[in-house]
């Protein structure tokens, strides 16, 4: 299995995760937890490649899909641990983040997109499993709100697209941007980094 395969499996794990943790926060039925879980994981990957006019990538191989049921199980089985815990939502979505942004940046660039459309669409392959979780659950996205979550994405593709013009190897490009993402992200929570809302003033 190649770097590339083992980061998108990585990204499919965590976002798995990811929208479990929050359907059994939600009191979803197994069900629906599994549907929570797999939107969000398969969500962003499906979006790129309808766009990228690419045969969708878990309808031509089944180890995301296992890779599904796996996150599912294993947060089904330590539900108790990682749903009390209020940090284990933010860890997962942010890993989450970070590689999938690597994955569309790569898939983009090999369609021979520009430095923005990559970007684009690497923010976007990062961010849509997000907003379905987000919007399936009657959650504000995380993207609509004040917190600093695109944007953390934005600038790890142009950090991306600098290595990559430095010539810098594919494994040293994805782990910088994916540590610069968890990071920003990180430093952005901690210190309460956001966007002015906006709204009528008093």
């Amino acid at each position: 299995m190649s770097l590339f395969e083992i980061l998108d499996q990585i990204g499919i794990f965590t976002f798995t995760i990811s929208g479990t943790r929050l359907a059994i926060a939600k009191k979803m039925d197994p069900f629906g937890a599994l549907v929570l879980g797999g939107v969000t994981a398969i969500g962003g990957g499906t979006l790129r490649d309808v766009l990228l006019n690419k045969p969708v990538f878990w309808l031509e191989e089944s180890i995301s899909l296992f890779t599904i049921i796996a996150g599912f199980v294993i947060t089904l089985v330590f539900r108790k641990r990682i749903v009390t815990i209020n940090r284990t939502l933010f860890l997962f979505d942010t890993i989450g983040l970070g590689v999938f942004l690597v994955i569309g940046m790569s898939k983009a660039l090999e369609a021979n997109l520009g430095p923005i459309q990559s970007i684009i669409i690497g923010t976007m392959t990062a961010v849509f499993g997000g907003v379905v979780r987000d919007t399936l659950s009657n959650e504000i996205p995380l993207i609509f709100r004040k917190e600093m979550y695109a944007t953390t994405c934005i600038i790890g593709g142009i950090l991306y697209l600098l290595l990559g013009y430095l010539t810098a190897p594919f494994w040293f490009t994805s782990l910088s941007t994916i540590i610069v993402v968890i990071g920003l992200r990180v430093v952005s929570i901690k210190l309460k980094l956001s966007y002015p809302q906006l709204g009528n003033r008093d």
